[in-house]
Formats: structure tokens, sequence, C-alpha cells
């Protein structure tokens, strides 16, 4: 793994793009080279490249709105007199933290180190706090998930057409923002699962809605996978001692009547179904306490239903 400080991108990508920057503009409004060196702190020379349009740099920066818009406000203030250097360095460290919280400098920070990619990092802007390390651990165990879901022999037989999607809960959520999820759900692609992105909070309002409506039930049911409801399935949850609960499929307050259910059983099964209804395709939900617990629960129901094909299709 490649351990890379945003600093570093400060100092290497960000700095020298804002400083060309900023001498293009100074010497747009009428500062000469020997004026703009001593403003930047930087050589005549170095001037020179910058307003020549030689001074590298990254158009990310460039394009960014912010960042243009800075630099515009500190060049008016530097060349009229109504900004010093304190002052001008007060705008670009307001910007540089604006910038580490999901800006250019994230983007750049994730392209250097790949393993900060769908972990939702802020750790620039918030350090490191429980709450992101909470954050974290979610979005890695649904991660671990979905591939787990991925490599499950057939799989792809059980996501139903609206997709597939695990998702998991933060301790105690509040709402769908809590809850992490794939995007775009996964799919079955040609007898092979695709995943399409890494997990995010608040990508999936479906499973969303059960992850919440079970954690409101027992807090310590977190998690939830939604595959396509199979009597072969349900039958093989049966004979692990799971007994399916049956809820209403109607989209509409679903959440609540989950919650309905949920209460008159008195606890949050492994494993809850519906039977579809107009436009409504038949889901079945395995909960679980985390996502890779709900995956592997579905591993374990496939690989029970196709023993029991085998079993059958040999009598």
């Amino acid at each position: 793994m490649s351990l890379v400080l945003p600093s570093e991108l400060v100092v290497d990508r960000f700095l020298p793009t804002v400083r060309a920057m900023l001498a293009a503009r100074l010497a747009d409004r009428g500062l000469t080279q020997r004026e703009i060196a001593a403003e930047l702190g930087v050589t005549q020379a170095a001037v020179s490249k910058y307003v020549a349009g030689e001074g590298g740099g990254d158009d990310r920066f460039r394009d960014d709105p912010e960042t243009v818009a800075t630099v515009d406000r500190i060049a008016d203030g530097l060349a009229g007199g109504e900004m010093d250097g304190y002052d001008a360095l007060s705008e670009l460290l307001s910007l540089v933290r604006s910038l580490e919280d999901r800006g250019p400098i994230c983007e750049l920070h994730e392209e250097e180190m790949p393993a900060l990619r769908g972990l939702g990092c802020d750790l620039c802007v918030r350090g490191l706090d429980p709450d992101v390390r909470a954050e974290r651990d979610v979005l890695a165990n649904v991660r671990t998930a979905a591939r787990t879901l991925a490599s499950v022999p057939g799989m792809a037989d059980a996501v139903p057409n609206v997709g597939t999607n695990v998702g998991m809960s933060l301790p105690d959520p509040a709402d769908e923002t809590d809850v992490a999820a794939v995007p775009g759900r996964i799919y079955a692609m040609g007898g092979r699962i695709e995943i399409p992105a890494n997990p995010e909070f608040g990508a999936s309002k479906h499973v969303s809605t059960a992850v919440l409506a079970a954690n409101d039930a027992d807090p310590d049911v977190r998690a939830a996978v939604n595959v396509a409801t199979d009597d072969a399935l349900l039958a093989a949850a049966r004979e692990r001692g799971i007994d399916p609960l049956e809820f209403d499929a109607d989209y509409e307050d679903r959440g609540e009547h989950l919650g309905d259910r949920f209460a008159n059983r008195g606890a949050v099964p492994a494993v809850a179904y519906h039977r579809g209804a107009f436009g409504i395709e038949p889901v079945t939900y395995v909960f679980g306490a985390t996502a890779v617990e709900t995956a592997e629960l579905v591993g374990e129901l496939l690989a029970a239903r196709s023993a029991s094909a085998a079993a059958d299709s040999n009598d």
C-alpha cells in the first residue's frame, strides 16, 4: 500500500498550480515580475515561467470554481492593497481545507492511495474519531459482503430483475444516510455477478428501509440482503430451523409494515419475504448482525437449495 499524506499533494500539486494562477492574474493587474516574485516568495525566473504558461500544475485546480474564485479574490486584494500576505495565507488555508473535504485534493489523494477508494474518507476533515472508524468498518464490511455474494455458486439465479443489494447500518441509525449499500445495486449479467461500485452511505432506499425497520426492532440486527423469493430457498431456510416471515409487498409504508410484523413475531427473523404484487417482484430479505453474516447465510441457503435439487434429481 502506498502511504501518501494529503499535505504532499498540497505541496506538489496544489501550490504550484495556485502560484501559477496567481502570477498570471497579478500580471494581468499590472504588477511587474519583480513585484509578483516578492508577493509569492518565488524567483523572478519562476514568475516568468508562470506568466508564460510554463509553470505546470494540475488542471483539476485550474478548473475548480472555488479555486478560481479564491485566486481571483487574492489577486484583487494584493493588487489593490486591500490584502497582505497574512490575508492571502488565510484565504489559501481555508481553500485547502475545503478542497480536502471531498474536493480535488481528496480525489487526488484517492488516486495516489487507492486503499482509500470507496471508504467515503473524510479523515482530513474530521480526524480519526470513533464515528469515522465506525463508518470505515461498515463500508469495509459491505464491500466484503458484496464480494462474498459475487463468489457464491448459483447467486446469479437468485438475483431478482430489480437487482440485489446488501446494506449495513451504523449503530443507532437515524435514517437511510446511516446505511451503507452498493450504488446502482448488484446485477447478474451472463451468469456472473456485477458489482457496479464500492459501497456508499445512503446508496439504497429499499434495502435501507428493511435494515432500519429490523434495527428498530432489534438493535443487534444491522444488515440485510435482498434476493428473489423462491420456495426452494425458503424450504432450505426452514430445514435450518429458520421460520421465514411473510409480509405484504406494498412499497408504501414498507418500513412501518415490516416493523409491525417484527413486533407481532416478537423478533426479527433471519429471513422475511413477500410474494409480490402488481408491478412488484417477489423479494426475500436475509437479515443479520453484519453484511458479511447475511451474505454468508445467503450462500449457505443457496448451497442447501442446490443440494436438495440434486438429491431430488437422483431419486
